[in-house]
This record gives C-alpha cells, structure tokens and sequence, in this order.
C-alpha cells in the first residue's frame, strides 16, 4: 500500500514540478491548486491501494463541488479532501464544515441524477481524507465522515 501511494506520489512531483510548491509565506493561488491536485493524487492513491475504485475527480456543479467518488463494493463513496499545512485553526477535519458538507451533499445529488444514475440505487457514503501536510504517511481515513440526512 505505501509503495503504490509512493509511487503517485513521484508520478505527481515529476508532472508538477516541486512538491512543496515553494517556500514559506501565502502560497499563491497556483500554488494553492497544485498543492490542493497533490493532496487529490494522493488521497486517491491511498483508497485504491484500499480496495476502492476511483469514477469521478473534481465534481463541479453550479453550488457545490466533491473532490473523488469512488465505488467501495456496491457503495459509491464522495470524497472530500483536506489539506492543512498549519494546525492552528483546528486542522484538516475541523475545516469540514456544515456548509462545505452541503456543497458535497448538492454536487452528489447532481452526479446521482445525471452522469452517475447507474449509481442512483446504491448506497451512498460520504467520507473525508485528512492531510496535515503533503506526507502520504500521515493520512487520514474517515469512513461515513458526515450523512446526507
């Protein structure tokens, strides 16, 4: 598992260039995205070195956004990816907030009734990936993070 994270790890660096997307201060806004796709090539490495398949990157819809959704047996999972370099202000988990929850929730439902209807009788999840930094052994899995209900 932690060579197949390894290896998209080196596959990504080698695309985009450094992996800490630069030194100290306010990152950019590109910088800000390329560590944001680093933290997604990384979480998605992990969970199918778990068995999970990946269907979906990057969701957008008109309200709402989810990073992955992937299929774990007869379950579709959305993702939500998060990525904190600094853990003053509650770190990953704590960034998941209600509102951020209702755009995942809004950008699954949109998926469900269109690209993904195959889907649309399955049982849903919705899980978190935790990043406290782009250090593939400090991932965290949360399964069922938050309900749709």
């Amino acid at each position: 598992m932690r060579r197949t994270v390894q290896k998209a790890w080196q596959a990504w660096c080698g695309k985009a260039g450094e992996p800490d997307c630069g030194g100290g201060g306010t990152p950019t806004q590109a910088e800000h995205l390329r560590r944001g796709a680093a933290a997604e090539a990384l979480a998605a490495a992990y969970l199918e070195s778990h068995g999970l398949a990946i269907l979906v990157r990057n969701l957008r819809c008109r309200g709402g956004e989810v990073d992955l959704i992937a299929r774990d047996r007869h379950s579709v999972v959305f993702v939500e990816v998060r990525l904190r370099s600094n853990p003053r202000f509650g770190g990953a988990a704590a960034s998941i907030t209600a509102t951020k929850q209702q755009r995942v929730i809004l950008a699954a439902r949109y998926w469900l009734a269109g690209a993904g209807r195959a889907y649309a009788n399955a049982p849903c999840r919705f899980d978190a990936v935790l990043l406290e930094g782009l250090d593939p052994p400090r991932i965290e899995w949360l399964r069922g993070a938050f309900d749709a209900g």
